[in-house]
């Protein structure tokens, strides 16, 4: 993989560009969180941070989606990031209760924007690789890389917070969206195939009819429909992640370090997640489907254990092993719409699971939240665990007989590498 990045000039420029906008998100999130936490004692607005991070990007995704398939994608990245920027420095504003509303204003900005951002590199990635097996490396890794970046912007933002103060975590978010911006525009491939004029969109934009087209092509393909459910079933237990923080400070007994490690455990697990799970799979989108099914129930039963977890020390490594199956699904799940979706409605198709996936974790999160506010942190985390296991298997069941077709049939050539 490492050898993809020494010589793909562009795939090396985007992935600059995703490793410092993910590390200064993630000093954002851990500063903004323990600030809440110091302004008022309240779960629900813990869980809320997460929220505001998830819930614009389904809002935005019928137009994202479109947009990552009508105009330049590189373009879209760029001017996204620039606004982004402006919208972090924002957070420097909130110094009180009675600003927090500002604050979590800005964390919906930099998510609907960021709504731009997924679906226009994820569609544009196959475009930057040069052959099938190119695209397959470069889709672990930038998968692995959501993971590496949580772990490592997680816990040392959670020590640059503590040490420094919240406001220079705010900087350096803000800062990580300028050089993702600089780092886009050097690349010099295009991001998306040439159209001929059966595939090119209409000249005015319509949002819900255009992803209404692009979800009418996934209903004729029962692979897609199975790849685009993936993220939604998991994302049924998700809202156990929003409750993390709590956990670290409230029933662990720590602090904005604490919480950093736990969120970094995590992020360890989602690097390194997807890499394991790819020795496994190989290019068999019938394993893709099996793996993605199977690491649900991994999460769940991690998750469980979590939820009795008496010590920080214990609570690391099980939210690590929980998240090695978080990340192989969001990855080999991504991966597959990557390789099966027409370059065409491919950024529709994403933006689409993306949108469905983050709504699905702004209502776990938030009825994770309020549980815990009547339950306590753990009682709620050993909820959705248990909501995780149920949704993981009925997927494995559900999905049986698509994964048998793909089984017998022959693999079909990768759809990526459009040159």
């Amino acid at each position: 993989m490492w050898m993809l990045l020494r010589t793909n000039r562009d795939v090396r420029q985007l992935f600059l560009a995703q490793v410092v906008s993910f590390m200064g998100d993630w000093f954002a999130y851990v500063a903004f969180v323990g600030l809440v936490q110091d302004l008022t004692d309240a779960p629900i607005l813990v869980t809320l941070v997460y929220v505001a991070q998830a819930l614009p990007a389904f809002l935005m995704a019928p137009i994202a989606g479109p947009t990552a398939d009508r105009f330049d994608r590189r373009r879209v990245i760029r001017t996204v990031s620039v606004v982004q920027a402006v919208a972090a420095a924002g957070l420097l504003l909130v110094g009180s209760a009675g600003s927090l509303w500002f604050g979590f204003l800005c964390l919906c900005v930099i998510s609907a924007l960021g709504s731009f951002v997924g679906p226009a590199a994820q569609a544009g990635l196959p475009n930057l690789t040069r052959s099938p097996e190119e695209l397959t490396k470069a889709a672990l890794l930038f998968g692995s890389l959501w993971g590496a970046m949580l772990a490592i912007g997680a816990a040392v933002g959670g020590v640059v917070a503590s040490v420094f103060g919240r406001d220079v975590a705010f900087v350096a978010n803000a800062l990580s969206f300028v050089v993702a911006a600089v780092a886009v525009s050097l690349i010099r491939r295009p991001m998306q195939a040439e159209r001929d004029e059966g595939s090119a969109p209409p000249s005015r934009m319509r949002p819900i009819a255009d992803m209404g087209e692009a979800f009418g092509h996934a209903r004729r393909d029962s692979v897609l429909l199975a790849l685009l459910a993936s993220k939604a079933t998991f994302a049924m237990g998700a809202g156990i992640v929003g409750l993390l923080a709590v956990l670290a400070t409230e029933d662990l007994g720590g602090g904005d370090a604490a919480t950093g490690v736990l969120i970094a455990a995590r992020g360890v697990g989602v690097a390194l997640g997807p890499l394991i799970a790819a020795k496994l799979v190989g290019p068999s989108l019938a394993r893709v489907l099996l793996m993605c099914g199977s690491a649900g129930l991994a999460f769940g039963v991690c998750y469980l254990g979590l939820a009795a977890a008496p010590t920080l020390a214990l609570a690391v490594p099980l939210a690590f092993l929980a998240h090695l199956g978080g990340g192989a699904q969001w990855t080999l799940s991504t991966y597959g719409l990557q390789r099966r979706a027409p370059d065409h409605i491919r950024g529709r198709i994403l933006a689409g699971d993306f949108g469905i996936v983050t709504l699905i974790i702004t209502l776990s999160n938030l009825a994770a939240g309020a549980l815990a506010g009547v339950v306590g942190a753990r009682w709620a985390i050993a909820t959705f665990a248990v909501l995780g296991l149920a949704a993981g298997a009925l997927y494995l069941v559900l999905t049986t007989p698509v994964r048998a077709r793909l089984a017998a049939e022959p693999e079909p050539e990768a759809t990526g590498a459009s040159h």
